[in-house]
């Protein structure tokens, strides 16, 4: 694979980051009681996302990135459960759910394409 110059570049990478963006946009409202609860744990998910990405490009070795890219779906589906939970529990519109779980499939989607062109290296 022809690395990039720099993460910044990646789509999967700029898409985490919008992620990550929406996420602490919507939910800048969640009830004072989950400052440390559901809110932290969305937030850190969404930021690990993007983290995994950009951290997995700094690895000297294609192997290295694989694993990195490996983990990034990990943190995508525990923001995804969080983001249902959250709009279960009404800390969320239906709207604001959709957007963030469109978004972050959308991430999966590049981040498989990424590991399928590493993969076949």
């Amino acid at each position: 694979m022809s690395r990039t110059r720099h993460y910044r570049d990646l789509l999967a990478w700029q898409r985490a980051m919008e992620v990550a963006r929406q996420v602490y946009l919507h939910t800048e409202e969640f009830p004072k009681s989950e400052i440390f609860g559901l809110r932290m744990q969305m937030r850190r998910s969404a930021v690990s996302l993007a983290s995994n990405i950009a951290e997995g490009h700094g690895r000297l070795t294609d192997p290295q990135l694989r694993n990195s890219l490996g983990m990034a779906p990990g943190s995508l589906y525990e923001l995804q459960t969080q983001t249902e939970l959250a709009c279960n529990l009404q800390f969320l519109t239906q709207e604001s759910s959709n957007l963030i779980v469109n978004l972050s499939t959308e991430v999966a989607m590049l981040i498989n394409g990424l590991l399928g062109v590493l993969n076949t290296e």
